[in-house]
């Protein structure tokens, strides 16, 4: 295990995680410190240190000079890692309170998938005695379109706070068929609609994740790494196009209130 002083005190075990994350999202099994720097947002240092502490713990293993890959104990660091997520209860509570201020909203918390590619997981949700299947998709469907960060206020919510290396290997993968008729299918008008995510702090969507349901995400981030996003669903009928100042700011409200804190 690598200790939090041998990579510069506390509040880096999310920066380790984040390292390990990048060996599973760039091609090949080695790379250097700058290339994971660029994939992670790290500065270069940061990520040297990170590397070189976790080579004699065994988190990594150089090879060749100055590269390296992930190395036998990355499991067991990725665990601690996620032992410094809020406990679930705090994330249900903020979840609930974000469904009660918008009068029945669905309510999602995702996570960025920690391996197996950029993308995101749902992790906890409120949804009262909803039937998710009345989104109209199966529940197949709805993996495929919740676990892409393409599709989606909450995707692009954390998308739009990720490093270019990844947003780039984003934008590779195909839109989910399932996806609804206001999912960006092009490449261009996705990148475009993530800086005014990153400037106002939230995402809204028209019939992205399916047809006939609005929504609006905002990021959650620990320290200064985005770590997930917090999504509310309404049918369009009951959530119009123009999101109320309102719904925008209980959204925000919950993200902050789930916000990841270094131990």
């Amino acid at each position: 295990m690598v200790s939090r002083g041998a990579v510069g005190g506390t509040g880096h075990a999310e920066r380790v995680f984040r390292v390990q994350q990048a060996f599973t999202w760039l091609r090949g099994r080695a790379h250097g410190p700058g290339e994971l720097a660029r994939a992670t947002g790290l500065d270069d240092s940061t990520v040297y240190r990170i590397l070189r502490s976790g080579v004699g713990e065994g988190a990594f293993v150089q090879e060749g000079r100055g590269l390296y890959r992930l190395g036998s104990t990355t499991p067991h660091l990725a665990l601690k890692a996620l032992a410094h997520a809020p406990v679930r209860d705090a994330c249900h509570a903020a979840l609930e309170g974000l469904r009660e201020a918008t009068e029945g909203g669905l309510a999602f918390l995702y996570l960025l998938a920690p391996f197996g590619g950029a993308g995101r997981q749902c992790v906890d949700m409120a949804v009262g005695d909803s039937d998710l299947t009345e989104l109209g998709l199966s529940p197949r469907a709805l993996l495929a379109v919740s676990q892409s960060l393409r599709v989606g206020a909450a995707g692009r919510a954390i998308l739009a706070h990720l490093p270019e290396a990844i947003r780039e290997a984003v934008l590779e993968q195909p839109v989910p068929p399932e996806a609804g008729p206001g999912a960006h299918r092009d490449d261009v008008e996705l990148l475009a609609s993530l800086k005014p995510i990153r400037e106002q702090g939230y995402a809204v969507e028209c019939e992205e994740s399916a047809a006939g349901w609005h929504g609006c995400a905002a990021p959650v981030h620990a320290d200064e790494l985005i770590m997930g996003s917090v999504l509310l669903l309404k049918p369009a009928h009951a959530l119009p196009a123009e999101i109320s100042r309102d719904v925008i700011a209980a959204t925000r409200h919950a993200a902050d209130g789930i916000r990841i804190n270094s131990r």
